[in-house]
């Protein structure tokens, strides 16, 4: 090689050398390091802050559309398993690592080295520190300090530089050891994290290889790209298992869906036990596990419930939640439209079921079942309140009975959901069926009251409502009132002004059907609107035909009422409890209308099935992070209470007398190092007239402080 090349040679790597420390110091700064903190410390109170892992409709509910996709593209939903926190840590793992590694040898220099070469001017300038002139030899002067040190629990080294002999002594260097150890605990923490992060998982997800899923499946409709085998470091999900069922999996959110994480035992459940307050909120609840595994001679049997989890093979099994796990329900399906009989119809929770009722088609997707419904009081009727004001009052409580949720669902995908109850509620001094709808999981339920007849039954609104859904009964009606409120007027034409007035009824009817009383004051208000007729005429054509409607209906209601009671129309007398149904009913009749659905759904009887949720998790870098908070704890406890305190003595021998200086310093509590010096100096001072008087039997000590 020639010299110009081996000259090139050495610049590229003097360069490298160069590059390569600059990466290092910026490494290793400690600016970097608590940029790095701060973020993450930032990120921590944002995934505290925000609810972690929610389905994403919920968050798109609550933050809505152009929020949603923003937190979503920064990864805040799963703010600890997001790509860009898990670099951070990486980050701070490896600036922590190369920080450690630059420091070690001044730490270790630290520790070793006594630091025996300062001057007497050095030392004096220290702010404790005392001199003596002493009758007595040097070797006895050194003796002397060195009793004093040891006794005091200093380590020392003594030489000579010169005539003067030097002892350099120190005690608390593990107080440099805190430093490595709290700076090592951070990448321990870190490094149990990153196996906890389940980096398998997300980088097969990036690669494309793990199919998340979307919608809601079984674990055996999961497809094979979608499951994780039992082998997998770490991960955290959940799994429903209702009463006599089992599971050898649980399921992991992943982005917008989860994915199927295999097991390798089986969980199986026995029995779900739950109790509950007074208000109804549950108080606890408790599950009879069994875990059945080929390495097990006899299945496992174990109860956990809330803070009592069960801990196999790594694996840690919570009890987290309960949900419904599948109850069977009878339900009389009520035609709402057009003439029909009730039928029956069967399904569990969470299967979907197929109608189609007067030629309209729905699917029927059972969401869940309550077999308790408490509710705060209200007044003195017993009605139950959604207003937590009323416990303040009263503090009362009352259970309303069972209730299901249900969806209906139509061919184009829209669905709306429903919440009914068993039994009818007592409200306002009479019994009711609700029926809540809300077309979105974020609007709160507007409830539909359905009056319950003289055996609690809603057989005779829906006999009302039938004779309202079948034109000849509402045209026999309508003639029936148009004849009475005409009788009086046998005039030419009497019969023809009869068909008029019915058929003004049955166009009403058929109005209050599609939009409520409102619907037929708005088409009254149009109908007379007009210059011809003046203001009298025109209430007195709308009360008439207020009349007739009011009078039609009535007709029609005691035309159910005759059917039911099996009574002559003669022998028909309406009591109070009658009219006020009929109110009652003919304002659930206009409330059909927002209903907007063929039919309702009765709940008529129902074998109860509990599901238990489980959190299982496997975190193998757990107990790395343990070691290292304990790492932690220890460096930090020394290096806030074990000071690294240094002294040093001088014996510089003299003609008539030897001249011993002494000096200290502390890196931490200088008030509590300036007590400790002071005790050290003073027992020194004894030794040396100790000392002098074996010499030269008299004092022979001259001593001054700093």
């Amino acid at each position: 090689m020639s010299a110009d090349e081996a000259e090139r040679d050495g610049r590229r790597k003097r360069r490298r050398r160069s590059m390569l420390r600059i990466i290092l110091e910026f490494l290793g700064s400690m600016r970097l390091a608590i940029t790095l903190l701060v973020v993450l410390a930032v990120a921590s109170v944002i995934g505290t802050v925000l609810q972690q892992n929610e389905p994403y409709a919920d968050y798109r509910i609550e933050f809505g559309g152009f929020w949603f996709e923003v937190f979503r593209v920064l990864g805040l939903y799963n703010v600890y398993s997001a790509s860009w926190f898990l670099a951070i840590l990486v980050f701070l793992v490896v600036s922590t690592l190369v920080c450690v590694s630059r420091h070690i040898p001044s730490v270790w220099r630290e520790m070793t080295r006594y630091r025996d070469h300062l001057r007497i001017s050095s030392l004096t300038a220290l702010r404790n520190h005392r001199r003596w002139q002493v009758d007595v030899s040097a070797s006895a002067a050194s003796s002397a300090i060195s009793n004093v040190l040891t006794r005091a629990g200093y380590r020392q080294r003594t030489g000579d530089r010169g005539e003067t002999r030097v002892t350099a002594a120190m005690k608390g260097r593990a107080n440099r050891l805190g430093y490595v150890m709290t700076h090592l605990a951070i990448v321990i923490i870190g490094v149990g994290a990153l196996i906890d992060a389940n980096l398998g998982v997300k980088w097969r997800t990036h690669l494309g290889d793990l199919e998340v899923v979307t919608a809601n499946r079984s674990m055996s409709q999961m497809p094979p790209d979608s499951r994780l085998p039992s082998g997998t470091s770490s991960f955290r999900g959940t799994v429903y298992i209702a009463e006599g069922q089992s599971a050898g999996g649980v399921f992991l959110p992943v982005r917008d869906g989860h994915v199927l994480q295999d097991l390798p035992f089986e969980i199986a459940l026995q029995d779900f036990r739950i109790s509950h307050y007074d208000s109804g909120q549950p108080k606890s609840f408790e599950s009879d596990l069994v875990i059945r595994d080929e390495a097990l001679d006899d299945p496992l049997k174990r109860t956990i419930s809330v803070n009592d989890p069960l801990h196999y093979r790594g694996y840690a099994i919570y009890q987290a939640d309960f949900n419904d796990g599948g109850s069977r329900l009878d339900m009389r399906l009520w035609p709402l439209s057009g003439p029909s009989d009730a039928t029956i119809i069967e399904g569990r929770v969470g299967e979907q079921i197929e109608v189609t009722v007067n030629g309209t088609q729905r699917t029927i997707e059972l969401i869940d079942f309550s077999l308790f419904n408490v509710r705060p009081e209200r007044g003195g009727d017993g009605a139950p309140s959604n207003d937590p004001r009323d416990v303040d009052q009263r503090g009362e409580f009352r259970n309303v009975g069972p209730s299901f949720k249900y969806k209906l669902r139509q061919p184009s995908g829209e669905a709306r959901e429903f919440h009914n109850y068993l039994t009818p509620l007592r409200l306002d001094g009479a019994s009711y069926y609700l029926s809540g709808v809300r077309t979105s999981p974020g609007e709160p339920f507007r409830y539909l009251r359905i009056p319950a007849d003289r055996e609690g039954s809603p057989a005779l609104f829906m006999a009302l409502l039938d004779r309202l859904n079948q034109s000849a009964q509402v045209r026999n009606a309508a003639q029936e009132t148009a004849r009475q409120l005409l009788k009086q007027y046998q005039g030419e034409g009497a019969e023809t002004l009869v068909k008029r007035v019915a058929g003004t009824a049955e166009g009403m009817i058929k109005r209050l059907r599609r939009g409520g009383f409102s619907a037929v004051e708005q088409h009254l208000a149009s109908q007379f609107d007009s210059d011809a007729i003046d203001d009298q005429r025109r209430e007195t054509l709308v009360r008439f035909s207020r009349t007739v409607l009011q009078r039609t209906l009535m007709q029609l209601y005691r035309d159910s009422l005759i059917s039911e009671r099996d009574v002559a129309s003669a022998a028909l007398k309406l009591a109070q409890r009658d009219r006020r149904f009929f109110a009652d009913a003919l304002e659930a009749i206009s409330g059909l209308a927002a209903y907007e659905e063929p039919f309702w759904l009765q709940l008529k009887t129902f074998e109860h099935i509990q599901a238990s949720g489980l959190q299982i998790t496997r975190s193998p870098g757990k107990d790395i992070v343990y070691a290292g908070f304990g790492l932690l704890s220890g460096g930090v406890f020394v290096m806030f209470y074990v000071p690294h305190r240094r002294m040093w003595a001088l014996v510089i021998p003299g003609s008539d007398s030897t001249e011993v200086v002494l000096a200290g310093v502390s890196n931490r509590h200088p008030g509590a190092f300036g007590g400790e010096f002071s005790a050290v100096a003073e027992a020194l001072e004894r030794e040396l007239r100790a000392a002098a008087n074996e010499t030269n039997g008299g004092p022979g000590v001259d001593g001054n402080d700093a």
